[in-house]
């Protein structure tokens, strides 16, 4: 571990983030029986995984020396890692200023401005039909304004895969007593699950590392298409994942992420977009696959930011999700007894 590795572990662990909990759910999918353990990353201090994205990227900003007193940080984001930044800043009394699109959710805007994030909303969409090459034309356009903003750079920096090679990934197979037969990763950036992916390739090259992807999303090649879904999929290509670093990818529709989350809510059980499309993508894959025993979901965030998008039914009715109320391949799923008093404490928020 380099000094500025050191620098960034020593960093998130003062800052209390980790050590979040993974509990077990049963669950009913077409029909078969099977165990799902679920990573719950919003019991990091602002909410979410990107926590630990937040602390590795400040503290390497920091350990190169790139910050003075009139520093801007600035970063494009869909939301989480606006919040974890925001919150960070707020506690070293530094400015950021998120630059964010149209489909990030009220809360999340609330939230970063409760926390003293300066917020900048791109509205044209690019020529995927969607907002994130607009957002990073904007973050561009205000490095070369002035050398006063300071990019922590999600994109490119290698501190994002770092995190999760250091700090998630090391963390979930400990708490699995080193036995994972699978993992499931949400991409978008490509950090976590090139840092989680590299991770267990050294460790437990037999553990399978699902790479969950949104349908629409570019990220494997696929073509683009408008989606709602957040902090899961891409208008580009990743700089980080490798096709060594695990071994297939699961797209999952906007219909199937939301309807997991809305399931999973029956239960007392809320869980953001991304993490419902994880779930959806595990269940989906183990229902083909009876040899995974022990299968882990990465679960980036909680529901809490999503009470006026995903579990608002006028919200859902107006962007013809709840066109087809009842959706067979999922309609079946329950969430049963073991481990439901611990997930009631740590995911209702």
């Amino acid at each position: 571990m380099n000094n500025s590795s050191a620098t960034q572990l020593k960093s998130a662990n003062v800052l209390g983030i980790g050590s979040t909990p993974i509990v077990p759910v049963h669950c009913r999918f077409q029909g078969k029986e099977m165990s799902v353990w679920l990573k719950l990353e919003s019991s990091n201090p602002a909410g979410s995984l990107k926590d630990r994205t937040a602390a590795y990227l400040l503290a390497d900003l920091e350990a190169r020396g790139a910050l003075i007193r009139s520093s801007v940080i600035v970063e494009s984001t869909s939301g989480n890692l606006g919040v974890a930044l925001a919150l960070r800043c707020q506690e070293k009394s530094r400015r950021f200023l998120a630059v964010i699109d149209p489909k990030i959710t009220p809360e999340t805007c609330n939230r970063m401005r409760q926390l003293g994030a300066e917020l900048e909303m791109v509205t044209e969409m690019d020529e995927t039909g969607g907002y994130l090459l607009s957002r990073l034309h904007r973050v561009k356009e205000l490095l070369r304004s002035s050398p006063n903003y300071v990019w922590t750079d999600q994109y490119n920096n290698p501190a994002n895969p770092e995190a999760h090679y250091l700090s998630t990934a090391p963390e979930l197979y400990r708490q699995m007593g080193g036995k994972v037969d699978a993992v499931f990763v949400a991409v978008s950036t490509g950090g976590t699950l090139a840092g989680v992916g590299r991770y267990f390739r050294e460790v437990s090259p037999q553990t399978k590392v699902i790479a969950v992807d949104a349908s629409g999303s570019v990220i494997f090649g696929g073509l683009p298409r408008r989606r709602k879904l957040t902090g899961i999929g891409s208008s580009r290509k990743s700089d980080f994942i490798t096709p060594d670093l695990y071994d297939c990818h699961i797209a999952v529709t906007d219909q199937q992420a939301f309807s997991m989350c809305r399931e999973a809510a029956v239960s007392g059980i809320r869980l953001g977009g991304s993490s419902g499309a994880v779930f959806y993508a595990c269940v989906q894959y183990l229902a083909s696959h009876p040899e995974i025993k022990t299968a882990v979901c990465l679960c980036a965030d909680g529901g809490e930011n999503y009470e006026s998008t995903i579990f608002n039914d006028e919200w859902m009715r107006q962007n013809g999700f709840l066109a087809y109320p009842e959706i067979p391949q999922i309609a079946d799923v329950h969430i049963l007894g073991e481990g439901i008093s611990e997930l009631h404490d740590h995911v209702k928020r």
